[in-house]
């Protein structure tokens, strides 16, 4: 069997699906079941998306589509990302896939070699460590806990770089802690990164719409432009825009990285289908009443979160002000038991099975994001659903002992 098939044959399912498919199948047995589980905004984009969509269908050449993204497309991409500071970029810069995931996991195999080392923090978004796996690089995990508000030091990331791992990973706002990093916190790992030219830099930011507290999304490259050279900037309509399906996501960095993609694009993928770069295209020139709206209904919902985690007892869970989660801490629980039904709690993943059981709401436990203290709270369920499944919630805490 080749390498790379025995290593996929030891890995084990996602926790998140495993968790999402527990969900289900206690929902199709007559469970009463509220997911705070799978990371999906559980909005559509606006009617103008799927015009646009509908006529690129009707207007069909059967063609194949270029490796790249079609010229509007990428005329889209750079105006959207102009809006946020990031000027200066050509098409020659960007280059397209099939979701941020696929751009990902094409930059992983354009720039790391086997035995190359990618350094990111913990929490991290689960597939980081799935790919970096797969292309056989080493993993230089940054402990970011909630002592330090889930959020990387100057200090950390200087120590690490000093080993000259080949990429930098960083996400902001943070899947899963919806943490973000302020400008003078982004200004400050600039810093360090400017004293380690050896090390490219990823800034998987695909939540930078999606903030809250009147704070602005801010980047490596605007903090110091004399690392645009080794910055890649990610992006893609899911969140923002409620397209999680659609899958396009796009990077902006580099003209050698973006065509080092434009390659492996071509021998993969070839193209984005053309109906979803139309939808695309219409999502980011069209209007942004769905997304804006979103955002301050977000707010509003981790507004209500947050009220009840506080009013926990024991429980620390620091204050998120971008995407869509909330991740407290739960090791208070560890040790006790759940009174009603006898489970005892020794880990993430024992409270997350028992609080499914017991009172039929779904949580990621933490241990799937590098964070077995903690667990991932998605709050994008439909609204009705929030404030009875934060209650099941806290009530659960109260019946610990």
């Amino acid at each position: 069997m080749p390498q790379l098939a025995r290593r996929m044959s030891r890995a084990k399912p996602s926790v998140i699906m495993q968790v999402a498919e527990k969900a289900k199948r206690l929902k199709a047995e007559g469970r009463d079941i509220i997911s705070f589980s799978i990371g999906v905004p559980n909005f559509l984009p606006g009617p103008h998306v799927y015009e646009a969509a509908r006529q690129a269908v009707e207007r069909d050449s059967g063609q194949y589509g270029s490796n790249r993204g079609p010229d509007a497309l990428l005329d889209a991409l750079l105006h959207h990302i102009e809006q946020i500071g990031l000027t200066g970029y050509t098409r020659t810069n960007c280059a397209t896939g099939i979701g941020a995931k696929h751009v990902i996991y094409n930059l992983a195999e354009a720039l790391l070699d086997e035995g190359d080392t990618i350094a990111f923090p913990a929490p991290y978004w689960t597939s980081y460590v799935d790919i970096a796996e797969i292309v056989n690089a080493k993993i230089q995990l940054l402990p970011c806990p909630a002592s330090q508000n889930y959020k990387l030091t100057p200090q950390q990331l200087d120590e690490a770089l000093a080993s000259k791992p080949k990429v930098f990973l960083f996400n902001n706002p943070s899947n899963p802690t919806g943490m973000v990093y302020t400008k003078d916190e982004v200004i400050a790992l600039a810093d360090v990164l400017v004293k380690h030219p050896d090390t490219w830099i990823i800034a998987d930011d695909i939540y930078n719409r999606m903030l809250f507290d009147g704070l602005e999304y801010y980047n490596f490259v605007l903090a110091r432009p004399e690392l645009r050279d080794r910055v890649i900037f990610l992006d893609s309509l899911s969140k923002t825009y409620g397209m999680p399906g659609w899958r396009l996501g796009f990077m902006v960095g580099p003209e050698v990285v973006a065509k080092a993609l434009v390659t492996l694009n071509s021998n993969h993928i070839t193209n984005v289908p053309e109906v979803v770069n139309a939808a695309g295209i219409a999502a980011l020139t069209g209007p942004q009443d769905v997304p804006d709206q979103k955002r301050v209904e977000f707010q509003a919902k981790r507004d209500q979160v947050m009220d009840v985690m506080n009013a926990i007892p024991g429980l620390v869970c620091p204050r998120p002000q971008g995407a869509f989660y909330v991740f407290p801490d739960i090791s208070c629980a560890f040790g006790k038991t759940h009174g009603p039904t006898g489970k005892k709690i020794e880990n993430d993943v024992d409270f997350c099975d028992a609080l499914l059981e017991a009172k039929g709401v779904a949580c990621v436990p933490g241990s799937a994001f590098g964070e077995p203290r903690a667990l991932r709270i998605s709050y994008t369920c439909p609204t009705p659903q929030l404030a009875p499944g934060l209650a099941r919630f806290q009530e659960f805490f109260a019946e610990l002992s």
